[in-house]
Formats: structure tokens, sequence, C-alpha cells
């Protein structure tokens, strides 16, 4: 892979960073050399968390593939109604190449070329792995530093705050919006 200036987070000494690049993939275990991305979501926010703008959609794979995948992992296993709705919604999906293409297309629209792209989410570097390794292209636009709301929660609840409570859908862009949530949860005096 090829380091570029936004991915070694050489920022321009007076930037400051002004919006934050949502994301949430949905995929068949949590190993990036072997599962695959079905679902993608993305919002820009501002740092008040306001949207800007909204991206979804489904990843086209070989069912027979997918679904073995789902079956050999053992939470998906445990959900065989909600991996039959992906699948299902699969068949209207894109290939990888144009959902990379869309989110390429997406960040130019809402980002300058000047503006570090930081992806922010639950367990963030989870997704950050596979858009590594499945859309290379993309990852070059994306800067190193991640904001992961997962570290925010530990905090919280380790200071003995509550923790949010999630509805656990596992569909990308519900869980975007419940981790924007989330996040102005753990921020505000809770």
């Amino acid at each position: 892979m090829r380091f570029t200036a936004t991915m070694l987070g050489m920022m321009k000494p007076k930037e400051k960073p002004t919006k934050l690049l949502w994301v949430d993939l949905e995929m068949t275990g949590l190993d990036a050399q072997v599962n695959r991305i079905t679902e993608v979501a993305a919002i820009v926010t501002d740092l008040e968390l306001h949207e800007t703008a909204t991206y979804e959609s489904m990843v086209r794979h070989d069912e027979d593939s997918i679904r073995a995948q789902f079956d050999a992992d053992p939470f998906w296993s445990k959900r065989a109604a909600q991996a039959d709705k992906i699948i299902q919604d699969m068949r209207g999906g894109k290939s990888e190449h144009d959902i990379e293409q869309d989110l390429i297309t997406f960040i130019e629209k809402y980002f300058l070329p000047s503006e570090s792209v930081y992806l922010a989410g639950n367990s963030i570097w989870n997704d950050r792995r596979f858009i590594d390794r499945w859309w290379p292209m993309l990852a070059e636009r994306l800067h190193y530093r991640m904001l992961d709301v997962t570290s925010f929660k530990l905090w919280h609840v380790g200071h003995g705050g509550k923790e949010f409570a999630k509805s656990e859908q596992h569909r990308a862009l519900s869980d975007i919006r419940e981790s924007i949530a989330e996040l102005r949860y753990y921020s505000s005096d809770n």
C-alpha cells in the first residue's frame, strides 16, 4: 500500500477537523482477510453531529458463498433470519468496485481535496481493516486517525456512567445513526 500525506496524518498547521465520515459495514464475520462486506452506509456530519449527507448500499455477492460464511460464523448462525434478509437484499446490490467508486465520489462531493477524512463509528478500527483489504483506493483517501465511539463508552462506563442502550439491528444505516446518538449520549452530562 502506498502511504499518502493524508494517511500519515500530515495536517496543515492550522487545519482543524470540521467533518466526520461515519461508516458502518456489515460483514459475514470479523476476519477481514476471509470474510466479506455485505452492506455499507456512510454519513457525513459536522462536529456537532448534524447530518450533511447519507450513502448506503448492499454489496452483491454469490449467494451460496455468503450463506456458507454466515453459517460458519457463530454470531450469524444464531441470527439466521437477519442473515436471510441480508442475502435477499444483496440481490439488488452493487458490485464491490462500484460501491468503492461511489464512496470515493461521495467523499469528493463533501470533502475538499485538502481536507482530511476522519472515519467515525463504533469499533471503527475493524471496519477500517475491511476497507483497507477490500477497497484500497478508498483507503488511500482516509486519514489514519479515527473517532471510535467505543472509546467514549469504555471511559464513560468505567467512571460509573450508564451504558447507552442499543437496539442491535445490525443494519448499516441504523447502526450509524445509533453510533451518532451514542456519542451524543456519552458527551452529554448523563
